[in-house]
Protein backbone atom coordinates (compact mmCIF):
# COMPACT_ATOMS: atom_id res chain seq x y z
CA UNK A 1 0.00 0.00 0.00
CA UNK A 2 1.06 3.37 -0.67
CA UNK A 3 -0.25 6.95 -0.07
CA UNK A 4 -2.17 7.22 -2.98
CA UNK A 5 -4.06 3.69 -2.03
CA UNK A 6 -4.36 5.10 1.80
CA UNK A 7 -6.00 8.48 0.95
CA UNK A 8 -7.89 6.35 -1.79
CA UNK A 9 -9.43 4.73 0.82
CA UNK A 10 -9.88 7.65 3.29
CA UNK A 11 -11.89 9.00 0.37
CA UNK A 12 -14.21 5.97 -0.24
CA UNK A 13 -14.57 5.34 3.62
CA UNK A 14 -16.23 8.92 3.92
CA UNK A 15 -19.58 7.32 2.09
CA UNK A 16 -20.31 5.64 4.68
CA UNK A 17 -21.60 6.47 8.25
CA UNK A 18 -18.91 4.62 10.19
CA UNK A 19 -15.93 5.59 8.41
CA UNK A 20 -13.78 3.85 10.80
CA UNK A 21 -15.45 0.54 10.89
CA UNK A 22 -15.83 -0.01 7.14
CA UNK A 23 -11.90 0.94 7.12
CA UNK A 24 -11.42 -1.98 9.82
CA UNK A 25 -13.42 -4.34 8.05
CA UNK A 26 -12.01 -3.64 4.65
CA UNK A 27 -8.14 -3.44 5.98
CA UNK A 28 -9.03 -6.77 8.29
CA UNK A 29 -9.66 -8.44 4.44
CA UNK A 30 -6.30 -7.71 3.25
CA UNK A 31 -2.86 -9.48 3.87
CA UNK A 32 -1.15 -8.34 7.29
CA UNK A 33 1.97 -6.73 5.60
CA UNK A 34 -0.86 -4.11 4.10
CA UNK A 35 -2.70 -3.50 7.31
CA UNK A 36 1.41 -2.43 8.25
CA UNK A 37 1.40 -0.25 5.57
CA UNK A 38 -1.71 0.90 6.27
CA UNK A 39 -0.97 1.96 10.04
CA UNK A 40 2.57 3.56 9.17
CA UNK A 41 1.22 5.87 6.69
CA UNK A 42 -1.61 7.07 8.77
CA UNK A 43 0.90 7.13 11.61
CA UNK A 44 2.91 9.34 9.43
CA UNK A 45 0.63 11.93 8.87
CA UNK A 46 -0.21 11.89 12.28
CA UNK A 47 3.63 13.02 12.92
CA UNK A 48 3.32 15.27 9.81
CA UNK A 49 0.02 17.22 11.66
CA UNK A 50 1.49 17.09 15.25
CA UNK A 51 2.44 20.86 15.03
CA UNK A 52 2.46 24.06 16.78
CA UNK A 53 0.20 26.28 14.25
CA UNK A 54 -2.65 23.32 14.11
CA UNK A 55 -3.51 22.84 17.41
CA UNK A 56 -3.63 26.77 18.02
CA UNK A 57 -6.30 26.70 15.40
CA UNK A 58 -7.75 23.62 16.68
CA UNK A 59 -7.80 25.59 20.39
CA UNK A 60 -9.89 28.86 18.29
CA UNK A 61 -11.97 26.22 17.09
CA UNK A 62 -12.97 24.24 20.46
CA UNK A 63 -12.40 26.33 22.77
CA UNK A 64 -9.48 24.86 24.34
CA UNK A 65 -7.41 21.70 23.10
CA UNK A 66 -6.43 19.06 25.12
CA UNK A 67 -3.64 16.55 24.27
CA UNK A 68 -5.94 13.80 23.08
CA UNK A 69 -8.68 16.35 21.73
CA UNK A 70 -5.86 17.09 19.04
CA UNK A 71 -4.94 13.29 18.47
CA UNK A 72 -8.76 13.19 18.01
CA UNK A 73 -9.20 16.38 15.95
CA UNK A 74 -5.96 15.45 13.88
CA UNK A 75 -7.46 11.74 13.01
CA UNK A 76 -10.75 13.75 12.17
CA UNK A 77 -8.54 15.77 9.56
CA UNK A 78 -7.25 12.80 7.82
CA UNK A 79 -10.48 11.45 7.85
CA UNK A 80 -11.58 14.39 5.42
CA UNK A 81 -9.48 13.26 2.71
CA UNK A 82 -6.21 14.29 1.28
CA UNK A 83 -7.21 17.57 -0.36
CA UNK A 84 -8.87 18.83 3.12
CA UNK A 85 -5.89 18.05 4.83
CA UNK A 86 -3.22 19.40 2.50
CA UNK A 87 -4.97 22.82 2.59
CA UNK A 88 -5.15 22.86 6.52
CA UNK A 89 -1.60 21.26 6.90
CA UNK A 90 -0.52 24.80 4.41
CA UNK A 91 -3.42 27.28 5.70
CA UNK A 92 -5.28 26.28 9.36
CA UNK A 93 -7.61 29.36 8.35
CA UNK A 94 -9.08 27.22 5.57
CA UNK A 95 -10.84 25.27 8.45
CA UNK A 96 -13.53 28.54 8.39
CA UNK A 97 -14.23 27.72 5.06
CA UNK A 98 -14.30 24.56 5.51
CA UNK A 99 -16.51 23.41 8.82
CA UNK A 100 -20.09 22.36 8.47
CA UNK A 101 -22.59 20.52 10.80
CA UNK A 102 -22.48 17.73 7.85
CA UNK A 103 -18.13 17.08 9.00
CA UNK A 104 -18.61 17.15 12.32
CA UNK A 105 -19.26 14.71 14.86
CA UNK A 106 -22.47 13.91 16.57
CA UNK A 107 -21.44 16.64 19.20
CA UNK A 108 -20.59 18.96 17.27
CA UNK A 109 -17.08 18.84 17.73
CA UNK A 110 -14.20 18.17 14.59
CA UNK A 111 -12.72 14.71 16.06
CA UNK A 112 -12.96 11.16 14.98
CA UNK A 113 -10.88 8.99 17.51
CA UNK A 114 -12.05 6.08 16.35
CA UNK A 115 -9.88 6.41 12.83
CA UNK A 116 -7.24 6.72 15.33
CA UNK A 117 -6.79 2.79 15.53
CA UNK A 118 -8.11 1.23 12.86
CA UNK A 119 -5.23 -0.23 11.86
CA UNK A 120 -4.64 -1.79 15.19
CA UNK A 121 -8.43 -2.86 15.16
CA UNK A 122 -7.88 -4.42 11.59
CA UNK A 123 -4.34 -6.50 12.71
CA UNK A 124 -5.81 -7.39 15.63
CA UNK A 125 -8.83 -8.54 13.64
CA UNK A 126 -6.96 -10.81 11.45
CA UNK A 127 -4.89 -12.21 14.26
CA UNK A 128 -6.86 -13.26 17.03
CA UNK A 129 -10.66 -12.99 14.83
CA UNK A 130 -12.16 -9.59 17.20
CA UNK A 131 -10.71 -6.76 17.84
CA UNK A 132 -10.24 -7.03 21.79
CA UNK A 133 -6.93 -5.15 22.87
CA UNK A 134 -4.70 -7.64 23.48
CA UNK A 135 -1.12 -6.26 24.26
CA UNK A 136 1.03 -8.68 22.69
CA UNK A 137 -0.43 -7.98 19.25
CA UNK A 138 -0.27 -4.11 19.89
CA UNK A 139 3.64 -4.86 20.94
CA UNK A 140 3.52 -6.76 18.17
CA UNK A 141 1.84 -3.60 15.33
CA UNK A 142 4.55 -1.68 17.28
CA UNK A 143 7.49 -3.37 16.31
CA UNK A 144 6.71 -3.88 12.77
CA UNK A 145 6.22 -0.21 12.66
CA UNK A 146 9.54 0.14 13.88
CA UNK A 147 10.91 -2.03 11.84
CA UNK A 148 10.07 -0.03 8.38
CA UNK A 149 11.48 3.28 10.47
CA UNK A 150 8.52 5.00 11.80
CA UNK A 151 9.90 7.85 13.60
CA UNK A 152 8.53 8.96 17.16
CA UNK A 153 6.99 12.42 16.69
CA UNK A 154 8.93 15.69 18.73
CA UNK A 155 7.70 17.47 20.82
CA UNK A 156 6.03 20.68 20.07
CA UNK A 157 7.21 24.02 20.97
CA UNK A 158 4.27 26.15 21.23
CA UNK A 159 4.61 28.94 19.26
CA UNK A 160 1.77 30.66 20.58
CA UNK A 161 0.12 31.86 23.66
CA UNK A 162 -3.87 31.48 24.15
CA UNK A 163 -3.69 35.74 24.30
CA UNK A 164 -2.09 35.21 20.84
CA UNK A 165 -4.60 33.04 18.91
CA UNK A 166 -7.31 35.94 17.79
CA UNK A 167 -4.08 37.50 15.88
CA UNK A 168 -2.64 34.62 14.40
CA UNK A 169 -5.83 32.97 13.17
CA UNK A 170 -7.74 36.46 12.55
CA UNK A 171 -10.40 34.59 10.13
CA UNK A 172 -10.73 31.61 12.40
CA UNK A 173 -11.25 33.88 15.53
CA UNK A 174 -13.63 35.85 13.82
CA UNK A 175 -16.00 32.60 12.96
CA UNK A 176 -15.40 30.72 16.64
CA UNK A 177 -13.43 32.93 19.01
CA UNK A 178 -16.53 33.67 20.91
CA UNK A 179 -18.45 30.90 19.92
CA UNK A 180 -16.15 27.58 19.42
CA UNK A 181 -17.78 24.33 18.34
CA UNK A 182 -19.24 21.38 20.80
Amino acid sequence: MDQKELWSLIEKSREFDDQAEWLTELLAEKEVEEVVEFEFLFQELMNASYNSRLWGAAFVLMGGCSDDAFDYFRGWLIGQGEVVFNKVLKDPEFLAEYINEDNLDDEGYPQNEELLSVGLDAYTLIKTGDIEWDDNIHDELLEALDKKGLQPVNDIEFDWEEDDLENLFPVLWERFGEDPLG
